[in-house]
């Protein structure tokens, strides 16, 4: 399938939990389809980008292990996403590479992610985390971040900072999350 052909079939994708799970499906069957997926989500404003997110979201779900290859494009690129769309099912997948990464089991996620890959991801969540997004993206973005912090130790400081200066704004969602975010960095020394 090449891309144009991956994209007339992204057409046919909708929000419904069925037709994403058959896409995603079709590409855990066939990964070659994964670089020209990512080259699709990555393409910015075009709502298909969005589609592509989801399929990623949904894969990464099921077989992390399959993003792996594609990491570095991966984390250069999240953070030139602008659609709500996108970025939700993005900051989603950082959430499942942090969680693997800090997992005590071991997994490939551990021995593929480098430094500059978590310092990109830590990056872009914390612009999520402040920027214009829904409260689903904000609540990955806090995971990822509190993950993220044992390992790049500026990271629970300025994420204390942030909880504790947008909170009085937030909604009734980003403040529970944000609450069990700040309980959870008491116990961490370097606050």
């Amino acid at each position: 399938m090449t891309q144009d052909e991956l994209t007339t079939a992204l057409d046919y994708v909708n929000a419904t939990r069925k037709k994403r799970m058959q896409m995603a499906n079709l590409v855990m069957q066939t990964p070659e389809l994964l670089s020209p997926l990512f080259k699709i989500a990555f393409k910015g404003q075009d709502p298909i980008s969005s589609k592509a997110c989801w399929i990623l979201e949904f894969v990464a779900k099921q077989n992390l292990d399959l993003i792996l290859p594609h990491i570095d494009l991966f984390t250069q690129k999240i953070s030139t996403l602008n659609l709500d769309s996108s970025v939700r099912p993005m900051a989603k997948i950082c959430e499942f590479l942090t969680k693997a990464y800090f997992s005590k089991k071991k997994n490939k996620t551990k021995t593929t992610l480098t430094t500059a890959h978590l310092e990109l991801m830590a990056t872009t969540c914390f612009d999520w985390l402040i920027g214009e997004h829904k409260v689903a993206t904000k609540a990955y973005s806090m995971t990822s971040l509190l993950l993220l912090g044992y390992k790049l130790d500026w990271i629970h400081a300025e994420l204390k900072l942030v909880l504790e200066q947008n909170y009085a704004n937030g909604s009734a969602a980003y403040k529970a999350r944000a609450r069990m975010t700040l309980e959870k960095l008491k116990s961490v020394k370097s606050c």
